[in-house]
């Protein structure tokens, strides 16, 4: 590559000594070398030539191959002797934002294969600062390719920002230009130096997520507080890598702040192997989310499937009222008393109080509706609610909310059990979706994103909760009137006040387009991994200020395992490779991998029907031991002769304390 001459290598001046060097030996000149150079360009050969004598010149000063640092200040110096390899071009145009640099190159089958690279830094020399600048496009000035000449080349570039020397000789970086590049200017290959000035983060705590991808040597970090005190997205196509990547960041963020708590929605049972002895991992047989813990628009939710009937809601939120109030006056013993008060008088409870009751509370009541001579409401609507509530009930998929959940006010039990408080070396709490009812997901979602913030704030910052979303377009989609609107109201509170509270949020998804660009513009830090699609690209550049419109184009082109980070967590733009994790230490679909054929449920290449068969119908808890429940109102005999109701298929239903519920002789419970 023929590149533009450097007048100091035919003046003849003196060779001064390389900064860095040690006092008892210096590099002989370029003069004391067999090779002259002459006045022309050097092309790659000879520029390899010189390097490479450069190179005996250091092992004759003593200078071995292990003084690394001292050989790369040698080279990168701004000496006379320096090799015009470095040099790349000049400044041809220059306006607010970008700038032209124009060389010449031939021969480029020798030529270096990092300088003349779409989406390289390069060095802009302005007096004594050096402007850096990214390489987007590249062209000759001519359609017509000449092997035998040197042939004109521009390579446009955006400018980031400016390196600089303060009055102390400390080398920072700042983004923003403040002197522009003049025609003229010298454009060359930036300094290893210069790349690590540019992504060191001084005196905020980091911790190292992978390399950088123009130069290996040098780690990338990020700030952890910055990181989740202004939450943070992770987007990119299916297969980039996101969920592994995601591991990484959170065990690094553990790593720096082990007091941090991590709820982690995980709708596809990948992440329950990933953290190891750090997690503990909520499935349906061992998640505990009492009924009496949604509020009505959740409850509302799961008991009509997302179909609200508005006259059985009316009845729903009337009984639910009632049967707190009910419960509340018998725990303090004012029924006793005879001070027994109404829901609807003042002070009474409404139906989202989050105040436990008792589901056979709430068949009574509705029972009772349906008995009077003149009921408040139409006796199908009354009849029609119950069928529908003694249905969940007795629905084992449900388990989670009804068969474990008692009456008893457990709410400080269940949130320590829920948040790892304390941790007991496990500060990870996997939730397990999958073995869920689909039609309860949004429903849970909100619940657990509610109880997120509201415990970070309850705890008055003596508790940081971070809530990972995956698949985060199926909880709040772009579309306002798509999506469950409880869900989303919590997950944009968590987003919009929670770094306040020490609640955090963390949105993980494929499809950023169809992500609500609210939610993503919330997070002030984005790693942005390969993005084929041009909406999904366009929603990234608009919710990222410092996402330009050269960088972004790299996203269709990055590597597995590699991205580019925006945002507030760094020092600035970075695209780098996240560092390489052990495969014990990756999320694996249902905890497993799936190619592997020493896996035991595939040795056989076939599979349990009758077990296939007991996992659809929701029995799962049956093919394990009794795991230990926080909310254990109900004696070891009661859940043995429950389990046993349920393999006969005669389950009884029960109430919420355990005790068997009367089996209606009519249809109706009575």
């Amino acid at each position: 590559m023929a590149l533009d001459h450097d007048p100091r290598l035919s003046a003849g001046a003196p060779n001064p000594a390389p900064a860095g060097s040690r006092p008892q030996a210096t590099p002989p000149s370029l003069s004391q070398m067999s090779t002259s150079v002459s006045a022309r360009s050097l092309n790659p050969t000879s520029a390899a030539e010189l390097i490479a004598q450069v190179q005996s010149g250091l092992v004759a000063a003593g200078l071995g191959s292990d003084d690394a640092e001292a050989q790369r200040k040698v080279f990168e110096r701004r000496a006379m002797e320096q090799p015009t390899e470095r040099m790349i071009g000049r400044v041809t145009f220059c306006n607010g934002a970008r700038a032209t640099i124009s060389t010449m190159a031939d021969n480029l089958s020798e030529a270096s294969s990092d300088f003349w690279s779409v989406g390289r830094l390069i060095s802009i020399t302005v007096g004594k600062v050096r402007v850096v600048a990214l390489v987007f496009e590249m062209s000759t000035d001519s359609s017509v390719w000449d092997p035998n000449a040197a042939n004109a080349v521009s390579v446009q570039v955006e400018l980031m920002g400016e390196i600089s020397e303060d009055v102390h000789g400390r080398t920072r970086f700042q983004r923003g230009v403040s002197r522009y590049p003049q025609v003229g200017a010298v454009a060359h290959k930036i300094r290893a130096r210069d790349l690590e000035v540019m992504h060191d983060l001084g005196d905020r705590k980091s911790v190292e997520v992978g390399r950088l991808s123009q130069n290996a040597d040098i780690p990338a970090t990020i700030s952890v507080n910055d990181l989740l005190t202004r939450h943070f997205a992770v987007v990119g196509t299916t297969g980039v890598g996101k969920s592994c990547s995601l591991t990484l960041l959170v065990r690094q963020c553990l790593s720096v702040k082990p007091e941090l708590r991590v709820l982690l929605l995980d709708p596809h049972n990948e992440f329950a192997g990933a953290f190891g002895p750090l997690a503990q991992v909520f499935d349906a047989s061992t998640l505990e989310l009492p009924f009496w813990l949604f509020r009505f628009e959740e409850l509302e939710d799961v008991i009509f499937r997302g179909k609200t009937i508005s006259e059985e809601a009316e009845i729903l939120r009337e009984v639910l009222a009632q049967a707190k109030t009910n419960f509340q006056n018998e725990k303090t013993g004012a029924t006793a008393a005879g001070l027994v008060r109404k829901a609807l008088d003042v002070g009474g409870l409404n139906a989202d109080s989050p105040m436990p009751y008792r589901m056979s509370e709430l068949f009574k009541l509705i029972d009772e509706n349906i008995g009077l001579l003149s009921p408040r409401h139409e006796r199908h609507h009354l009849k029609s609610l119950r069928v529908r509530l003694d249905a969940l009930v007795n629905d084992p998929r449900y388990g989670f909310m009804f068969t474990r959940g008692g009456a008893e006010d457990n709410f400080a039990p269940l949130l320590s059990r829920l948040f790892r408080l304390p941790a007991e070396g496990k500060p990870v709490s996997i939730i397990n979706l999958s073995g869920l009812p689909s039609d309860v997901t949004n429903a849970v979602v909100s619940v657990l994103a509610r109880l997120c913030f509201d415990v970070a704030y309850a705890s008055e910052g003596q508790l940081h909760v971070l809530l990972v979303c995956e698949e985060a377009h199926r909880y709040v989609p772009q579309d306002p009137n798509a999506g469950f609107i409880p869900t989303r109201r919590a997950i944009a509170r968590i987003a919009k006040e929670g770094r306040k509270y020490g609640c955090s949020i963390a949105v993980v998804s494929q499809r950023p387009g169809e992500l609500d660009p609210t939610i993503l513009s919330q997070c002030s830090t984005v790693f942005a991994m390969r993005l084929a699609n041009d909406r999904d690209q366009e929603i990234i550049r608009s919710a990222i200020a410092d996402s330009s419109g050269s960088t972004i184009s790299f996203l269709s082109a990055l590597d597995n395992a590699e991205a580019i980070v925006f945002g507030e967590a760094v020092a600035t733009t970075m695209r780098f490779k996240f560092t390489y994790q052990e495969p014990a230490k990756l999320p694996r679909a249902a905890g497993t991998d799936i190619t592997d054929p020493t896996a035991n449920a595939r040795k056989t290449g076939e599979a349990d029907s009758f077990m296939i068969a007991k996992r659809l119908r929701g029995l799962r808890d049956l093919e394990k031991p009794p795991q230990p429940t926080m909310l254990a109102e109900a004696s070891s005999q009661q859940k043995l002769a429950a389990a046993a109701g349920i393999s006969a298929g005669l389950r009884q239903p029960t109430s919420t304390a355990g005790s068997p519920l009367p089996r209606p002789t009519s249809g109706l419970r009575t």
